[in-house]
């Protein structure tokens, strides 16, 4: 997929999130809308390079366009494993500069180089020089005592330096020490007008903000302010119809709305080859529990399959019991309020 595909797909993108991004999560995504750019879980790049672990870096096909996010702070390595990452197939390599968990930064890498501007430099110089693939960067606007207002342009001016064109802002602080990687995520205040600001002074630098967008509204709204891109995490991931159902039409111009029935009709297919594999229904279910939020019927649903998914034997059959439940619910729910 070319670059400018790509760069268009960035007007929304899944936010890439641990233990939940998965190539099943991916898949699932995809059902749902075609254009939306999709982020792997964070890798590290000592886990491919030294570790070879290369299921790592496994994917579905119909993922695309996809993004592999590498964690590291050694040039050569992560040059490496961004070379592993473009023979595998992924569109993009992302550096993440933003998580700030206690194992990534034991790792020097993660939201710790934000204090380390030309470590970064020499990082994406590195990658960039190894794929032909866009190298970009999810990264904070600052960490600890730093002042975002003064270090955060240094820190842009750096990467656009070395060639980077795209780049992911989560506008909030991450405050390393005295703050869990849960309590980051929403404690540091957001500070949507400073990542404006840095689009101001940065005019031909693709930014996508992050942080704190919960609906499609709310992209609408950024990029209709003047932002190039909007990434969404955790909303796209517990209520994922209520975001990627409508964001071909509304975000891209293009495309039909999906629905979630649509969408679980059009998983059982890959559930069916994934069981068959060898593979786990809850592995894939796990995923697709916030498909009906906000609906009548969304408790049955999430119960039938959180219950029942673990047991030998499970597959298709009960995502069809499910949604059938689901929807005779939804359909009581529906004559009760006509009455």
């Amino acid at each position: 997929m070319g670059r400018s595909m790509v760069s268009k797909a960035a007007r929304l993108s899944v936010a890439p999130m641990m233990d939940w991004t998965d190539t099943h999560c991916r898949t699932l995504h995809r059902m749902m809308s075609k254009q939306t750019l999709l982020y792997t879980e964070m890798v590290t790049s000592p886990a491919l390079v030294r570790g070879r672990a290369m299921h790592l870096l496994a994917h579905n096909p119909i993922e695309h366009p996809v993004a592999l996010q590498l964690g590291g702070s050694d040039p050569a390595e992560l040059a490496e494993a961004a070379y592993l990452g473009a023979q595998a197939g992924y569109d993009e390599i992302n550096l993440n500069v933003g998580c700030p968990s206690d194992r990534v930064q034991s790792g020097a890498f993660g939201a710790v180089l934000m204090r380390d501007a030309a470590l970064v430099a020499k990082c994406v110089s590195a990658m960039r020089r190894a794929v032909d693939v866009e190298v970009t960067v999810k990264c904070r606007i600052g960490v600890d005592d730093q002042n975002p207002a003064e270090i955060l342009p240094e820190f842009l001016s750096r990467l656009v330096g070395n060639g980077i064109e795209r780049v992911t802002i989560h506008a909030r602080k991450a405050w390393l020490d005295g703050l869990s990687p849960k309590e980051n995520r929403d404690i540091p205040p957001l500070d949507y007008p400073l990542v404006h600001q840095m689009k101001e002074l940065f005019p031909n630098l693709h930014i996508s903000l992050n942080g704190g967008i919960t609906t499609l509204e709310a992209a609408e709204a950024a990029l209709d302010a003047g932002m190039d891109g909007v990434m969404i995490g955790r909303a796209a991931y517990h209520s994922p119809a209520e975001i990627l159902c409508q964001a071909d039409r509304r975000i891209y111009g293009t495309g039909e709305d999906t629905t979630a029935e649509g969408v679980v009709e059009a998983m059982l297919p890959y559930i069916d080859a994934h069981v068959a594999n060898g593979g786990k229904l809850g592995q894939v279910t796990r995923h697709m529990l916030g498909l009906f939020s906000g609906r009548p019927g969304a408790r049955i649903w999430r119960r039938v399959l959180s219950e029942n998914a673990h047991r030998e034997g499970a597959g298709s059959a009960l995502v069809r019991e499910a949604l059938a439940r689901t929807m005779e619910q939804s359909a009581l729910s529906s004559q009760a309020q006509a009455v």
